[in-house]
């Protein structure tokens, strides 16, 4: 780094420290100044401004903190303290008041993002109706057809389904324990026995026993 640099971090460290007024370490400034000034430039100006008088240094458990001098500033009474901080807690209600109305616009804005814009609302209105209007034709058509199944026959049906079902999963239990008492004695796999007989199994299909 050039000594013009160097120079440089002398009077930016000095109105960084009087501007803030709080202690920082040397690893402090070099960060907040975003390593504008190298860590050596640093440290040199540190210990330029503590031996002009321009800043104070404090070491605690080895650690040193830099701050301003504080001779500088104008000192303040009572009076002025307690007006600062009635300042300070009408600023910070204010503050809170503007972070929750932003909050509130956000929740609101994230609301409108998320819904159907006017084009979007009428093109589903429009489908649904279609699909209310086409719903109701087959409602009507319903209602008025002969050829409805009573409810002696609808349970004959059922009950007949019913037996069918079970018979289906007994037969289909008869076949894989057929099945498995010829693969004891068979040297090839299930699937190339059930190829070389021909047989067609539910899951080869597509089919599901239905829930009775």
């Amino acid at each position: 780094m050039s000594k013009n640099k160097d120079a440089q971090a002398v009077p930016a460290i000095l109105d960084y420290l009087n501007k803030q007024n709080r202690p920082y370490s040397a690893v402090d400034i070099l960060n907040n100044l975003h390593k504008e000034h190298g860590k050596t430039a640093v440290q040199k100006a540190l210990d330029a401004l503590v031996a002009e008088g321009k800043i104070k240094a404090k070491t605690y458990n080895k650690q040193t903190v830099y701050v301003a001098d504080q001779s500088q500033f104008v000192s303040m009474d009572d009076a002025e303290l307690k007006s600062m901080e009635g300042q300070i807690t009408v600023l910070t209600q204010k503050l809170k008041e503007s972070v929750d109305a932003t909050r509130k616009l956000e929740a609101e804005l994230s609301s409108l993002s998320s819904s159907l814009t006017t084009d979007e609302a009428r093109a589903q209105l429009a489908e649904l109706t279609k699909e209310c209007v086409r719903y109701s034709e087959k409602l009507v058509s319903l209602k008025s057809s002969t050829n409805v199944v009573s409810p002696v026959e609808r349970q004959q049906i059922m009950k007949a389904r019913t037996l069918y079902v079970k018979e289906w999963r007994k037969r289909k239990r008869m076949g894989s324990e057929i099945v498995d008492a010829i693969l004891e004695g068979y040297p090839k796999s299930k699937k190339e026995l059930l190829e070389e007989v021909g047989v067609e199994t539910d899951e080869d299909v597509g089919v599901k026993i239905p829930v009775v």
